[in-house]
């Protein structure tokens, strides 16, 4: 799959995983270096917004924007995965006050190769925004086409109010 950086075809290491399959099997991890599996996720719809860099100024925004609406949410566990290093994420979350949503860490790329949202010749994440049911399917995906764009938030946040 492609996706634009500043109108440029970047290509991801594979396809995403359509609305419907289950969410493949990864790793990541906390602020504190503790290992998150994919079964750690579920139990409860989950809400992925993943960002390619916290520390630039899209994927702040649009993190900051899901940490705001998590707690309308409390039915709805909220994560946003980067491949950022988990102490850049926690001094991040402290320096922009986010506590309402985990971050969690995919320096090891477990999540970006699994997810087929690696983009190997930039080194990050493709922005996208996907929501997991209780059992781990996954039932609402965006794919963000320029990777410089905000995703559709209120799409997504829709989607969860009618789940």
């Amino acid at each position: 799959m492609e996706v634009l950086r500043g109108g440029e075809k970047i290509q991801l290491v594979g396809n995403p995983p359509e609305v419907g399959e289950e969410l493949p099997k990864f790793k990541v991890f906390t602020d504190d270096g503790e290992k998150i599996k994919t079964r750690d996720l579920l139990g409860k719809p989950l809400l992925i917004s993943v960002v390619p860099d916290l520390n630039t100024p899209v994927c702040s925004i649009q993190t900051k924007k899901f940490n705001q609406q998590a707690d309308k949410y409390p039915g709805v566990r909220f994560v946003t995965i980067s491949n950022n290093m988990p102490q850049d994420q926690a001094n991040w979350c402290a320096a922009e006050g986010v506590n309402n949503l985990e971050v969690l860490s995919d320096h090891e790329l477990s999540f970006g190769y699994e997810m087929n949202l690696y983009i190997p010749n930039a080194g990050y994440l493709a922005r996208s925004i996907f929501i997991v049911d209780a059992d781990g399917k996954i039932v609402y995906r965006e794919i963000v086409p320029e990777l410089h764009d905000e995703p559709n938030y209120e799409a997504a946040l829709s989607f969860i109010d009618k789940m």
